[in-house]
């Protein structure tokens, strides 16, 4: 018969473990980062961090009501450290990394015993990995623009604070959603899109066309379609350059599953079929293009608007609204077949605030009516990014993509009205 282990000895082992491994963690941090300190004054050990885990454990388990005990160490331990830090600043070293670090091991006692064992294990992991990722995050400082996170803090205020905020039942009568759908909405798009930016402007900046027009591809075909025309343009034919132009016109295929998915999963599982086929049928193409490609001089030097702005959300917001309000009118005195004229013109638009409105709104018209929407406007946006490719780059340079995309897009629109749903 088994003997169950003392909850307590669990919670002093886990402590004294993790304070032990980010001791050893501090120690190479020290040596790779600060070699020339290694065998000067430090604060701290792997044994120090050891016994400061224990202690933190120890007197909490004392008092664990009142934390008089535990408070009173660890203000000491921060006068011990102060007089450490007199000297830090005395030789220009100014970093308060390893008192914070001290904090976070004196906290895991009390978390081993408050929280669940993998509470305790994640501050681990978080203090290693920001511990090893100095170089990586000093980069990443560097090479951000400020005016970004600026917005990104901005769309955080308005998704995390007014959002709640805003009413979840209809306010206006002959708007079928409520200011909470239509915010959210735009929140989620924003998301998606403002992902694919940042993937593309940070984590792969000029990492070649091809990449440009994948990533790109997942915010914003067009935009991707246009700078990679004007590249061709400059640099000549370049069977690369049509590849990547048709490797973003595949991506708005998966992205608007993805969409489709989120906001209306009856339509999002009738997509997957056609989308994937068109997706698959582009990258296909891209792939043969590719092996006859120059990929000499391949800078992609992309770069495109912050999908976050404020400005761009609101207008976001604003086409929206307008685009339910359009689809329901022309559903309700022209039907089907009004809907999908206006599908294959709003397609030689911005498609997103449309494709939103027909997934989240209310309308006369059946929900494979709504697919044949949504695939006449991909199908027809198409065609206006096979123009944008001739237009910017030059049918001499450019018919190869545009040929192919506009092959996409009939097809997109012939499958929408002759395959039954």
């Amino acid at each position: 018969m088994s003997v169950p282990l003392n909850p307590d000895l669990v919670h002093f082992v886990v402590t004294a473990v993790f304070s032990f491994l980010v001791g050893l963690e501090i120690k190479t941090y020290r040596q790779q980062f600060h070699p020339k300190t290694a065998g000067t004054f430090f604060f701290g050990t792997t044994r120090t961090f050891t016994f400061i885990g224990i202690l933190g454990y120890l007197f909490y388990r004392i008092d664990p009501a009142h934390l008089i005990p535990y408070t009173a160490v660890m203000i000491l331990l921060s006068a011990l450290y102060l007089l450490f830090y007199r000297k830090k600043l005395e030789e220009g070293h100014p970093s308060i990394l390893l008192y914070v670090v001290l904090l976070c091991v004196y906290a895991f006692g009390p978390l081993s015993v408050l929280t669940p064992l993998w509470i305790p294990a994640l501050l681990f992991v978080v203090i290693v990995f920001l511990l090893n990722a100095k170089s990586t995050i000093n980069r990443f400082i560097e090479g951000a623009d400020t005016y970004e996170f600026e917005t990104l803090g901005k769309m955080v205020l308005l998704s995390a604070v007014i959002l709640p905020l805003l009413p979840d039942s209809k306010v206006i009568e002959w708007l079928p959603l409520s200011p909470f759908k239509i915010w959210l909405a735009v929140v989620v798009i924003s998301a998606i899109s403002y992902g694919g930016y940042i993937a593309q402007k940070y984590f792969f900046p000029n990492k070649g066309y091809f990449l440009t027009g994948i990533i790109g591809g997942t915010y914003s075909s067009t935009a991707t379609t246009v700078v990679l025309a004007r590249k061709v343009r400059q640099t000549g034919t370049n069977g690369v350059i049509d590849a990547a132009i048709i490797s973003a016109t595949s991506m708005m295929y998966l992205r608007l599953i993805v969409v489709a998915l989120v906001f209306n999963l009856a339509i999002g599982e009738k997509l997957i079929l056609p989308f994937v086929a068109l997706a698959v049928a582009g990258f296909l193409v891209s792939a043969l293009l590719m092996r006859h490609g120059r990929v000499r001089g391949e800078k992609s030097d992309f770069v495109d608007k912050n999908p976050l702005e404020l400005g761009t959300a609101f207008v976001f917001a604003f086409l929206f609204v307008t685009m339910m309000l359009l689809t329901r009118y022309v559903t309700h005195h022209y039907g089907d077949s009004g809907l999908q004229i206006l599908s294959f013109l709003i397609g030689f638009t911005d498609i997103d605030p449309f494709v939103l409105s027909l997934l989240t709104g209310k309308y006369s018209v059946s929900s494979s009516e709504i697919l044949t929407a949504v695939m006449i406007a991909a199908g027809s946006n198409n065609l206006l990014k096979a123009g944008y490719a001739l237009w910017f780059g030059g049918w001499r340079q450019t018919w190869r993509s545009a040929l192919i995309i506009t092959l996409l897009g009939v097809v997109t629109i012939a499958w929408a009205l002759f395959r039954p749903f």
